[in-house]
């Protein structure tokens, strides 16, 4: 029977045990080291056949067409779990099983730790997951979320990427962008636009707004399906307020630009057919008898009403940048043409 050794008491004594300890260690270390050698080689190999695994799986070949960000990441877990498997082949060659146990109990408060100094981060890449997964814009797209606009330039882990119509980058946490309403203007390739414009009182409604109408459809840009439309939204004793209404094709003309020429083309058919805006102020206005200041007239040349092309060079740079971290590559090659956006 084997009488165990007195318990150290001292400082001196605790130390010289513990140094005694590691030299047992590693004289079984370097006894055993063709095991350990034996089990260098089994994690790397594990390692080598998940990345084999992981390459040639023809089933995530066919997810990568859809969302290259679940391919990622479903072939880094087949790596991980190969890999994982090797270690534990290689602790319990090593006869090191029960460290498994609290390598795993380690980790498990460790990753509970992380988790609350990191909770942003986790929630922002779970939002990241989510919104590549459910891919509610493309790359270009013209979106709104929340009181922010502009075009995306590219979604990653951590942060969804807009190009303002200033040129200026905005970053929105993908938390937000996941919680907040989004708007997409690109999704639907027809959008409708509108104004208002007032007229005097005397003025005959049924003429301003048939007029109205006529000019909107003469419009560059302006579809003739869905047609322009025309309300009467206040009417007063001083004047009406009318409201005119058309739709463009977004991958051929720009909104503000088909809008500004709809309201220029109008002002000038109403003033030639002598339809004025309402005098809401009284004014006294001394003429000579021998003539007038008649207002310049409008001229009949078309501007431009094309897609405004203005952030293209800048929003394809920007893309580029966040080319390698961008969630939504999918999109940009599964589309036929490049995305058009107002």
């Amino acid at each position: 029977m084997r009488i165990p050794a007195p318990t150290p008491h001292t400082l001196h004594d605790r130390f010289i045990a513990a140094l005694e300890q590691v030299q047992d260690k590693l004289l079984h270390l370097l006894a055993n080291s063709p095991l350990l050698l034996v089990a260098v080689l089994i994690v790397l190999g594990a390692i080598w056949l998940g990345g084999v695994i992981s390459r040639r799986m023809h089933v995530l070949d066919r997810i990568s067409r859809s969302n290259p960000y679940m391919d990622g990441l479903l072939r880094n877990t087949v790596k991980v779990l190969v890999g994982l498997a090797g270690v534990l082949v290689a602790l319990d060659l090593l006869n090191a099983t029960s460290l498994v146990g609290a390598v795993l109990g380690s980790a498990g408060v460790v990753g509970l730790v992380l988790g609350f100094a990191f909770k942003d981060i986790a929630e922002n890449y779970i939002a990241g997951v989510l919104l590549s997964l459910r891919q509610p814009f493309s790359p270009g797209d013209s979106v709104r979320i929340d009181s922010y606009e502009g075009k995306v330039i590219a979604l990653n882990s951590r942060a969804t990427f807009l190009m303002t119509a200033e040129g200026h980058h905005l970053q929105l946490p993908n938390s937000v962008v996941f919680k907040s309403v989004l708007l997409n203007y690109s999704r639907n390739p027809q959008r409708r636009f509108d104004f208002q414009i007032n007229v005097g009182s005397r003025t005959s409604l049924h003429q301003a707004m048939d007029l109205g109408i006529a000019t909107l459809i003469s419009t560059g840009g302006v579809l003739a399906k869905p047609a322009p439309n025309a309300l009467i939204l206040n009417l007063t004793n001083d004047g009406v307020t009318l409201q005119f209404t058309g739709w463009i094709d977004q991958t051929h003309n720009d909104l503000s630009r088909t809008r500004s020429e709809a309201m220029r083309h109008l002002r000038r058919a109403l003033r030639q057919a002598g339809i004025s805006s309402p005098e809401t102020v009284q004014r006294v206005q001394l003429m000579r008898s021998d003539g007038e200041n008649p207002p310049l007239p409008e001229n009949g040349h078309a501007r431009d009403t094309s897609v405004d092309h203005a952030l293209d060079q800048q929003l394809g740079h920007a893309q580029q940048q966040e080319g390698d971290r961008n969630l939504l590559d999918a999109t940009t090659r599964a589309a036929s043409s490049p995305s058009q956006f107002p």
